[in-house]
């Protein structure tokens, strides 16, 4: 049951760690041409809000698959 939940736990961390790559590639080629300003930059502060929460996930993820004993 433990490998179970750890490589459904672990592993849709990482399909939204990869999904936050390939958003932050895409808005980087839009900055990169011009698409944001400083009046326009609602969809850079979303993607670090979806970064951060991914990040948020893993501090309560870590804990409890690695450092809580499985042994009784």
């Amino acid at each position: 049951m433990f490998f179970s939940l750890y490589f459904v736990m672990t592993g849709m961390h990482a399909v939204h760690m990869i999904i936050g790559v390939g958003l932050f590639s895409v808005l980087a080629l839009l900055s990169s041409k011009g698409h944001y300003t400083p009046a326009y930059y609602t969809p850079i502060e979303n993607a670090g809000l979806y970064w951060h929460f991914v990040d948020v996930v893993w501090i309560f993820l870590f804990p409890l698959l690695y450092l809580i004993s499985r042994h009784h």
